[in-house]
């Protein structure tokens, strides 16, 4: 994903090889997911391939 590239590149460049950029990525895609709203677009996507239900 961008975010990991990101995160990897910034750290790469700040000297902190040892630190997994995962422990810094994931705050950030967390945070992502909640802007965008993401439980109500997986369960609107859900429901609308079943079928009769328009989000």
């Amino acid at each position: 994903l961008i975010i990991d590239l990101v995160v990897a590149s910034v750290l790469m460049a700040m000297g902190m090889m040892m630190l997994s950029p995962l422990i810094i990525s994931l705050p950030f895609k967390i945070m992502l997911f909640v802007l965008v709203d993401g439980w109500a677009l997986i369960i609107g996507t859900l429901a609308s391939s079943f079928g009769g239900v328009s989000p």
